[in-house]
């Protein structure tokens, strides 16, 4: 893996993903919306499921700024790229736009799903 930046452009903002190796680890800063911030730090360790031994699950410890809700969508990416690419994750930032409505957080969580 090299280091890379995606940028996805939603109907009302953009959000920017870097992703950053570090070692066989790997680094995702996410940024976004108004005002670009670290509200919350994931960290996602692989493991094997406990459900199915032959696939690849994770442990995950988050750090919360208070009053911010980037864990949703910080956690989700750390997640998914610990078991895809069986590599702890730290995933830090924040996207913030006021006033979403369900529509637009649907539409920043898609955006996060990789």
């Amino acid at each position: 893996m090299q280091r890379q930046i995606i940028n996805k452009k939603l109907s009302f903002a953009e959000i920017e993903f870097e992703i950053q190796p570090v070692g066989e680890d790997i680094l995702i800063v996410i940024r976004g919306g108004d005002k670009p911030h670290i509200g919350t730090a994931v960290l996602a360790v692989p493991r094997l499921s406990l459900a199915d031994s032959k696939k690849i699950s994770c442990t995950t410890s988050v750090l919360n700024v208070i009053g911010h809700k980037d864990e949703q969508i910080c956690r989700l990416v750390a997640e998914n790229f610990c078991k895809k690419f069986n590599a702890t994750v730290v995933c830090t930032g924040g996207f913030h736009v006021d006033n979403l409505d369900k529509k637009k957080i649907a539409e920043v969580i898609n955006a996060c799903n990789f």
